[in-house]
């Protein structure tokens, strides 16, 4: 997925740098910036670009985040989820109680996680598992993932 902004007047008035664009406005932590920029995952007009550099009125900056992340700390385990909602950022699922988010010692092959690496297997996406929601195991409503 990419994001694509066109750099305004106003963004001109107030930022000095393409990494100030990327951080105020954007949104980008530091340590997202910092991988995005190893991974040569910035571009103004088209060109990857030093994200120290300055910029012009109606450029265009493209933030790339289609490159792929270890997730081999987690074991896959095939089960049935219960998906709500899936697109390129999310995806949505209603967790059952008696099965906790993520692997731990009492549970390292058989969590919500577990699952949700065998799907992402399953359609090829190597992206890190990131629970946005922390629910008790017994606790059953929906959880989300980015």
């Amino acid at each position: 997925m990419e994001i694509k902004y066109q750099i305004t007047m106003q963004d001109k008035n107030n930022y000095e740098n393409i990494n100030s664009i990327l951080k105020n406005e954007l949104q980008i932590s530091n340590r997202l910036l910092t991988k995005l920029i190893k991974k040569s995952s910035i571009m103004l007009n088209g060109s990857i670009c030093d994200t120290r550099n300055s910029f012009e009125v109606n450029d265009i900056l493209t933030i790339n985040f289609n490159y792929s992340e270890d997730n081999s700390n987690i074991v896959p385990t095939k089960m049935d989820l219960d998906i709500i909602y899936e697109d390129e950022w999310l995806l949505i699922v209603n967790k059952p109680a008696g099965i906790a988010i993520h692997p731990s010692i009492l549970h390292y092959n058989d969590s919500l996680s577990n699952g949700v690496k065998y799907y992402f297997d399953l359609i090829n996406l190597n992206k890190k598992i990131r629970p946005v929601n922390r629910l008790d195991s017994n606790t059953s409503r929906i959880s989300c993932f980015c």
